[in-house]
């Protein structure tokens, strides 16, 4: 089936600005859920047999923009449980210092809004939400020890660089204006995540918009589908879906 996934020091000055616009950031998504709850997809219908729920046995994301707002609400539960194991971590006090805290912390926060964000939106917007809202995932880091800063960095970064690949990838697929611009939003945001977390483990550097991530001809972010990520995003989720009308 395709798409399937299964079981299985920076300068104070320059840290202060970014931590500043993470809350102000935060808070501006915030504010945009209950916009998005006034955008029923009866405004954009969608072909029935392309809604998310059960279809052999296994959760499916759907097709169109409910599939789409299923797929992010997917990627940002797996954010949301990765940065709060990381701030609930046994020595999270003594593996990070003061400005490394303040930075999961606000990117935990941020997760968890986008998270319960999408649940609220997509609530709103699914005909039967008891059946065609995407369940709770369980995730698995495997070996990744939580409290060490490099493995809980460069987990992060893996995460932040994927999802802001995933939304540019997924903002093509949107045909309802008004998802596209809160997936704008949204991404931002996400970018933002990226770039700090890139400071932190390469502090003064260019990391934060690396050729790695920023395409060198067009200046552009890197852009992949769900088929891209669904795969990488699969190697912490545990909860069997398929994505059959994804790309």
């Amino acid at each position: 089936m395709k798409n399937e996934v299964k079981i299985h020091e920076v300068s104070s000055s320059t840290l202060k600005g970014r931590r500043e616009f993470l809350k102000i950031s935060g808070l501006v998504v915030a504010s945009t859920g209950l916009i998005m709850m006034g955008c029923n997809d009866d405004d954009n219908p969608t072909a029935d047999d392309k809604f998310p729920g059960i279809r052999n046995g296994k959760f499916d994301l759907g097709g169109n923009d409910l599939g789409v707002l299923s797929y992010a609400y997917a990627l940002e539960q797996l954010e949301a449980d990765f940065y709060t194991k990381v701030v609930n971590a046994s020595n999270f006090t003594a593996t990070f210092n003061a400005t490394e805290r303040q930075v999961l912390t606000d990117l935990y926060y941020h997760e968890v809004i986008h998270r319960e964000f999408f649940k609220t939106a997509l609530t709103g917007a699914l005909p039967n939400p008891s059946v065609q809202l995407l369940p709770n995932l369980a995730f698995n880091y495997g070996s990744l020890n939580f409290n060490s800063r490099n493995e809980v960095l460069a987990t992060a970064k893996a995460l932040e660089d994927t999802g802001v690949a995933a939304y540019n990838g997924a903002g093509r697929l949107l045909t309802n204006p008004d998802y596209l611009v809160l997936a704008g939003k949204i991404v931002s945001v996400e970018a933002r995540h990226a770039s700090a977390i890139r400071s932190l483990i390469n502090p003064n550097s260019a990391d934060f918009a690396g050729d790695d991530v920023v395409n060198t001809t067009t200046g552009l972010d890197v852009v992949k589908t769900p088929s891209q990520v669904l795969p990488i995003a699969g190697g912490f989720i545990t909860t069997p879906f398929t994505a059959q009308f994804l790309p």
